[in-house]
């Protein structure tokens, strides 16, 4: 059990704004992390004073939650360490501060992607029971009719991941393009949506997670939220 002084080395590597917990495990197993000068093992807890290295290195908590509003263009890859992507999203954004992204986009979506440094914020974005609506346009390459709009708003089987859907919201916005709001993110879910009814996808835009939009941010930019969206967007996601 936590004391008030001690935590988690998974939870405090969150904290800091490396990553998930989830990534921050798999650090830990590769031997990637160190405390005091010692390799850290799982289920490892820190306290106060303590020193906490991620290779080369230290770790500190934020003075202050900073959240972005991110536009990610495509052909950027949300990783933290991939020597194959032509660019990380950490490259592209160049923000002053040490930020990591609460959710992903694809390679080859664009849009809405949200930035922090605050841990517990990134692990309760990422919780896919939570129901977190995630808003997107969708343009593909083929008439969209209304029965196949019917079918996504209802669930529908994906066999490459032998699940089904959740009900979403689906509306058209013109003869190839329609939006859908998601309240879960299986691994790319909409593509392969968009696949059982023989339909390509050419263009996908994440423009709202939660209560933060994309605006009128263009690729590349980004904008800090205000204290008042963040406090928001933390009561909506803890729920």
């Amino acid at each position: 059990m936590e004391t008030a002084k001690e935590i988690r080395l998974n939870k405090y590597i969150a904290m800091c704004g490396v990553c998930s917990r989830r990534d921050a495990d798999k650090l830990i197993e590769e031997g990637k992390v160190t405390i005091n000068g010692k390799p850290a093992g799982m289920g490892d807890k820190v306290s106060e004073g303590d020193s906490v290295k991620v290779g080369s290195k230290l770790l500190k908590l934020a003075d202050e939650t900073v959240v972005l509003a991110y536009y990610k263009p495509v052909g950027v890859t949300c990783t933290e360490r991939d020597a194959h992507a032509a660019i990380t999203v950490t490259e592209a954004l160049k923000f002053k501060e040490r930020v990591t992204y609460a959710g992903r986009l694809d390679k080859d979506s664009e849009g809405l992607l949200l930035m922090t440094n605050d841990g517990d914020l990134i692990q309760n974005m990422m919780k896919g029971e939570n129901a977190h609506e995630k808003e997107y346009v969708v343009k593909v390459n083929r008439p969209v009719y209304a029965e196949m709009l019917e079918k996504m708003e209802k669930g529908v089987y994906l066999k490459g991941l032998k699940t089904t859907t959740r009900p979403c919201k689906v509306k058209k916005i013109s003869h190839d393009t329609f939006s859908i709001v998601l309240t879960q993110g299986l691994n790319r879910q909409i593509r392969r949506m968009c696949e059982v009814f023989n339909a390509k996808v050419i263009m996908l835009k994440r423009i709202r997670v939660v209560n933060v939009t994309l605006g009128g941010l263009k690729p590349g930019e980004y904008r800090q939220l205000s204290k008042d969206e963040i406090d928001s967007l933390k009561k909506a996601v803890s729920k």
